[in-house]
């Protein structure tokens, strides 16, 4: 049977058809489609029409036009709708029209780096013209390296290596700089949260240089749709942006999915494993030879799996070698063997993490399964996107887990299909990333005492550093004074400047990766279960002092959660909404947040069982940060159902339905906030719930929360109400040993009792 026929036989299958939730058929889209420009160098329309393109989309032609007139640009088209065209024709006119031009190409991870230069590379081969495109990564051997500071036309490279590498050896690369035309920033809505905040002060730094070289180079920005794309690109380059987002790209009709697993214990709120539910349906699809793509949220998930449906591959007499697995940790070739065999149809199924969810070129699709949901819209219609570029009917499957996020994606379609909420942010203006690229950028070249590197503060802050002798002003200049290189201190991955390593002990002492001081003691106390990549460590040995945490490889059946006691004292108030007016008062501000991990609790994998509890040992740590939070009334309370531990525990189940949907609204990961409860808070005295950034300083998340507040709280109360659970389970207000037995209905109370008309 095809790929029709199934869909047929899927939508006439009653055991299958009883687990699925939403079923939507997305029409397919004509191409909006329009001729070359006039004024497209004639090299560049021949190249195309060599490459079979004879028209352009509509948004491809929009930003060639509007690059063309100098102006800043964000794309946000869907997957596989030809941005990279998009960027490619204006810097490609660019270079053959004045050769000695030069452009920056920015891409979150190697393997998107290194297709973006094969589709370049391609293009410059179709054009005959000496345009020299070369990635720039750690990969890169140093006797190329010398070749792309002198001659490369188009340097292909990654935030971390533009701060590390390029920036503070400037001088190395005066032909680049000098000559610097365009900035192209791919999956811009990738670089948020503190990724983003660094890249924006990265880009601050890398004006600086243009500017010391005579160059002011354009932006041109792409991304997945999301709430504010424009906003976002703004944040980061902080240049006014053009928003270019008319999809002209044809669209296949698709066939998408919402399936919900059966419950297998209703008093617990269980469900089959997403595993197994995968395996299910993909023993019903592989028979009609489609290909089909499957999206797993872990490395170890991708490899049982793979075990799985070559098991399920056997038994249908299909050859082995036609199901794959794909995620970092393979070898390059060995990746590189595994897209070539999904285009040419060698491999039928593809198992991968995240790692094939970007624009890589790996063909056309029919099948596109995610076992989990993937924690954000935007990456969702990204995986989805893999499936359906041929002009042919195509499927997608999303299979939820137990989780909160999952189980809410999967009851409430509607917030999916018909308007996206999510919205990512940054904070440039975070103090610690500031102050670690004001110092790289006082390294790369000395400041001026009237230079604005960020709002109004700079010469103070620059002041600052002078009085901690790393700065030293002369003449009406800051220099740079220290022995030691700024840039290799700071990861752009978190805020603060100390980190604790985690050194695997079973393969050479290997440094597999590093954590923030203040996640350590949760993620990487003794005895801890560290997962990394999807690989599953036990962590031997936490050396504070010398922060660095011992680990070995292990294969667990459970991972582990710390418990800490939270204590949280209020700095300043910054905002607040009018008293009582909701039922609720809601502030928010800066907070110190005292934390200590003081043991873990051992939860199985799949079931969320407890399997018992540790001691841990460590010292209190203190962070200052921003902050939401909720004050409730005493009057709230008055039905003679709310005594004081009914209050905690509803307030701690609310906590948890929040802490699992807060995610969906304000883009972020759930390691990203912390959601403490409070019965009686020691600022106010009444019962509260916390929301905070878990980043020193505060990256925006609960400045934005602060806006969106309702909505996320209506989110919870609709998801406890529709919960088919009596009392809590995981998948809403938690398992009831952990919220107590009134957790859900005493959270659904207080819910009900407040002004929730969004």
């Amino acid at each position: 049977m095809n790929l029709e026929q199934l869909i047929d036989y899927l939508s006439n299958d009653a055991e299958f058809q009883q687990n699925i939730r939403k079923w939507l058929v997305l029409d397919a889209q004509p191409e909006k489609a329009v001729d070359f420009p006039e004024n497209l160098h004639p090299r560049l329309k021949e190249a195309l029409k060599q490459k079979g393109i004879k028209q352009l989309y509509t948004h491809q032609l929009q930003t060639y036009e509007q690059v063309r007139a100098g102006k800043d640009v964000v794309v946000v088209t869907p997957t596989a709708s030809g941005k990279t065209l998009s960027y490619n024709l204006p810097v490609f006119e660019e270079l053959l029209e004045n050769p000695e031009s030069r452009a920056i190409y920015l891409f979150p991870t190697k393997a998107l780096s290194q297709d973006q230069v094969k589709e370049a590379q391609d293009l410059v081969d179709l054009v005959g013209a000496k345009i020299k495109t070369y990635t720039f990564d750690g990969d890169t051997p140093r006797d190329i390296r010398r070749t792309i500071r002198s001659a490369g036309h188009i340097v292909v490279t990654n935030p971390d290596m533009l701060h590390q590498g390029i920036l503070p050896h400037h001088t190395l690369w005066i032909k680049l700089f000098e000559n610097l035309r365009y900035i192209i920033i791919d999956e811009v809505h990738s670089y948020r949260g503190v990724f983003g905040s660094h890249l924006s002060n990265v880009l601050r730094r890398l004006k600086r240089i243009c500017e010391f070289y005579g160059s002011k180079p354009q932006y041109i920005c792409s991304s997945a749709t999301i709430a504010n794309p424009k906003e976002l690109a703004e944040k980061i380059t902080e240049r006014e942006m053009l928003l270019i987002d008319d999809n002209g790209a044809p669209r296949s009709a698709k066939h998408f999915l919402f399936y919900n697993p059966p419950v297998v214990n209703a008093e617990l709120g269980l469900r089959r494993s997403v595993v197994t539910e995968v395996c299910n349906v993909v023993k019903k699809i592989m028979p009609t030879g489609a290909q089909i793509i499957i999206f797993a949220r872990s490395r170890l998930r991708v490899e049982i799996l793979l075990t799985y449906l070559r098991d399920i591959a056997g038994q249908l007499k299909i050859p082995k070698q036609k199901i794959r697995g794909y995620r970092g940790g393979y070898l390059p070739k060995e990746r590189r063997e595994i897209e070539r065999g999904l285009k040419d149809g060698s491999i039928q199924v593809v198992v991968s993490t995240n790692a094939l969810e970007l624009g890589i070129d790996i063909g056309q699709l029919d099948v596109a399964i995610m076992a989990g949901y993937p924690g954000s819209i935007s990456s969702t219609w990204q995986q989805s996107g893999r499936a359906g570029r041929r002009r042919s009917t195509s499927l997608t499957i999303l299979v939820a887990s137990s989780a909160p996020i999952d189980q809410y994606i999967i009851e409430h379609p509607a917030y999916f299909f018909e308007k996206n909420p999510e919205t990512a942010q940054i904070d440039q203006e975070n103090l610690p990333i500031l102050m670690s690229h004001l110092k790289c950028a006082a390294f790369e070249l000395p400041f001026r005492t009237d230079e604005a590197f960020t709002k109004d503060v700079t010469q103070n802050l620059l002041d600052f550093l002078v009085d901690e002798n790393i700065l030293r002003k002369t003449d009406d200049k800051y220099f740079w004074m220290r022995d030691i290189y700024p840039a290799d201190e700071i990861s752009l991955r978190n805020t603060g400047p100390e980190n604790v390593v985690i050194i695997d002990t079973s393969a050479a002492h290997n440094v597999i990766g590093e954590i923030d001081l203040f996640s350590a003691p949760e993620m990487v106390h003794d005895d801890a279960i560290y997962i990394h990549a999807g690989l599953q460590y036990h962590v031997d040995k936490l050396e504070w002092e010398e922060k660095k945490a011992y680990v070995h490889k292990v294969n667990s059946d459970h991972y582990t959660d710390a418990i800490t006691k939270t204590d949280l004292k209020v700095l300043d108030i910054l905002q607040e909404s009018e008293e009582g007016k909701y039922g609720y008062n809601k502030f928010y501000g800066e907070v110190a947040v005292n934390r200590v991990t003081t043991g873990y609790k051992k939860i199985k994998f799949h079931t969320h069982e407890n399997l018992g509890l540790g001691k841990v040992y460590l010292p209190e740590q203190e962070m200052q940060t921003n902050a939401l939070w909720w004050e409730f009334p005493d009057e709230l309370f008055d039905e003679p159902f709310f005594k004081e531990s009914v209050i905690g525990e509803g307030l701690n189940g609310l906590a948890y339905t929040l802490r699992n949907l807060i995610p969906l609204y304000i883009m972020c990961d759930i390691t990203d906030i912390s959601v403490v409860p409070m019965v009686r808070a020691p600022f106010s005295k009444l019962p509260t719930i916390y929301v905070y950034d878990k980043y020193q300083g505060g990256i925006g998340l609960t400045k934005k929360l602060f806006s969106i507040d309702r909505m996320a709280l209506k989110a919870a109360y609709d998801h406890l109400r529709g919960c088919s659970c009596k009392d809590g389970c995981p998948s809403c207000s938690g398992p009831t040993m952990e919220a107590g037995e009134h957790g859900k209905s005493s959270a659904l109370k207080i819910l009900e009792l407040i002004d929730l008309n969004v």
